[in-house]
């Protein structure tokens, strides 16, 4: 896919009109191994992904591939149990149009999760990390859903970004942390590539310029998200520390394994941040 249409969103936003009855308020992607939030969800319609057309399919173990759509918190919420990501094959245009979708089906409001490994020495595998800014640096070599003809129908050729991450929001989570005795860091988050993990002067590099957590997703969702007037907030669940001096080895198994901490921590945020809304 080379660009997105107007004619593939609507396309994908009418297949999933057709089978629900709510328009969802809330958006939210929840990643590796954090996708149990969606079974909390009420009065649910699920739709698997691949029923939906130009859905980009995910591969990756612990993203499930479903559009769940129900209430939580009272509040009428899309939640996709994983996602696509870029180093799987699928364009970075592909990767925006799950977003693109939110938007044609009226979200306002986009939680976006994921799994990351620590860059800031005194981050704990298993602690939440509060998304506060983000480094775009696919974006800055020329990877973005954004590039090719703006779609004026969401927002203007130049979006800003400087409060890419909603204050409300974070204000609200940071309340939630407190009150539910949830550890909470914050920080800003880099999306690479991958889908290798980082070697130790990767990591040296990135904590250089101010990296706290490193992941292979949502900047990307974030941009296309601001880019169509969606208010965003952005959890990292800390899956491993960080390898700065090389002892240590990686695995997908460790974020996986981590997920089962993180998950009811993430849980309670997410659902203490909807009732305040």
């Amino acid at each position: 896919m080379d660009t997105l249409t107007m004619g593939i969103i609507d396309k994908a936003a009418k297949a999933i009109s057709a089978k629900i009855q709510i328009e969802p308020r809330i958006g939210m992607i929840l990643g590796s191994g954090l996708g149990p939030l969606a079974d909390s969800v009420e009065d649910a319609v699920i739709i698997p992904s691949q029923d939906v057309p130009g859905w980009p399919k995910s591969t990756v173990q612990g993203h499930a591939g479903r559009l769940v759509f129900g209430t939580l918190e009272g509040q009428p919420v899309m939640v996709m149990q994983g996602r696509a990501h870029y180093y799987e094959g699928h364009s970075i245009h592909e990767i925006g149009l799950p977003i693109r979708v939110m938007q044609r089906l009226g979200v306002e409001i986009f939680i976006v999760t994921n799994a990351a490994g620590a860059v800031a020495p005194d981050f704990k595998p298993g602690e939440l990390m509060l998304l506060t800014d983000h480094i775009n640096l696919l974006g800055m070599a020329g990877l973005t859903p954004l590039r090719g003809p703006n779609l004026d129908e969401f927002g203007p050729r130049f979006p800003d970004m400087s409060r890419a991450y909603d204050r409300e929001l974070m204000r609200l989570a940071r309340e939630v942390a407190v009150e539910e005795d949830i550890p909470l860091n914050e920080g800003v988050y880099i999306c690479l590539a991958g889908p290798s993990f980082e070697t130790p002067a990767d990591l040296r590099f990135l904590r250089g310029i101010g990296v706290d957590a490193v992941g292979m997703s949502t900047v990307p969702e974030v941009n296309v998200a601001r880019h169509g007037g969606m208010r965003c907030m952005g959890v990292s669940g800390i899956s491993n520390k960080a390898n700065l001096d090389g002892e240590t080895i990686t695995t997908h198994e460790e974020v996986l394994e981590a997920g089962e901490v993180i998950v009811p921590r993430l849980t309670a945020l997410i659902r203490g941040v909807l009732r305040r809304l």
